[in-house]
Formats: C-alpha cells, structure tokens, sequence
C-alpha cells in the first residue's frame, strides 16, 4: 500500500459525500416546485455509490482480508437517478395555476424529513472521511519526523 492510497481513498469519500449533500440541498430547495423546464413537477433525486476500480466479489475480498493484502481503492459516484419508487404527493388546491382539471396540484416527492436524516448521514460520513484523512496525515508527519530525527 503507498503511502498516498488513504489520502486518495479518503478524498474520495469526501468528494462523494459533499456531492450527495450539494443533491440533497437541491431536494430540499425543490420541495415544493410545482414545474420545472420542461413543465413537470420536480422529482427527487438520489445518488449511487461504488466501489472505485470495479465491484469486487465479496470471496476475494474476504479471502483477502484474512491474508492482509485487502486494498480498498476508494468510492465514485456511480449515478444520479430520479426517484421514481416514491410517489407525488397530490394536494387539493383549485386556485394553483399548476392545478389540473380536478383541483389538485402535484407536488414533487421530496419529504423534508427523509431529506434532513439523509443530510445527516451524510454529513457525519463526511466528517469521518476527514477525520481519517487527518489521521493519515498525522502518521505520515510522524514518519518524515522520524526520518529526519
């Protein structure tokens, strides 16, 4: 393992988080946007994480976890993709001009609640990808330092 390979995996991890909260802060500005460029309610949006360098099958990395020679290689945003499992949420308001011919207004998908944990989530993977990177730094400080004692 180099000595750089925890920097860029735990750069990774705090590149993918901040995107996933820069998404999420999007969901939450959109919660109620009726229609957007192309005339539609705003869709939640989520955001999928791998592992970079291609999916390793779980027997090799065990098998190679045992022998200490397990290297992970980091996180990547894989996808964003409109979450369309959950559905709209329908309100009854005839003066909306977003109404349709029934009175009710469709309004996106985004639940402020799940939005807020999420971001939470997030935030705290965040600051564990600093904090080992800071680790990482500190040892390696501590190893120049010894070098040059």
């Amino acid at each position: 393992m180099s000595m750089f390979s925890s920097f860029d995996i735990n750069a990774s991890g705090l590149t993918a988080q901040r995107y996933r909260m820069d998404v999420i802060a999007e969901n939450v500005a959109n919660a109620n946007t009726t229609r957007t460029a192309d005339g539609t309610p705003y869709r939640r949006k989520v955001v999928t994480f791998a592992e970079k360098g291609g999916q390793t099958e779980f027997s090799h990395v065990l098998h190679n976890c045992i022998n200490h020679s397990y290297v992970g290689q980091g996180v990547k945003v894989v996808r964003l993709s409109e979450d369309n499992s959950t559905e709209m949420k329908m309100v009854y308001d005839p003066s909306h001009p977003d109404a349709d011919e029934n009175g009710y207004v469709t309004y996106p998908n985004v639940n402020i609640v799940s939005e807020m944990t999420d971001l939470i989530d997030a935030s705290r993977a965040y600051e564990a990808n600093a904090t080992a990177f800071s680790a990482s730094k500190n040892i390696v400080q501590q190893g120049l330092q010894l070098i040059n004692s």
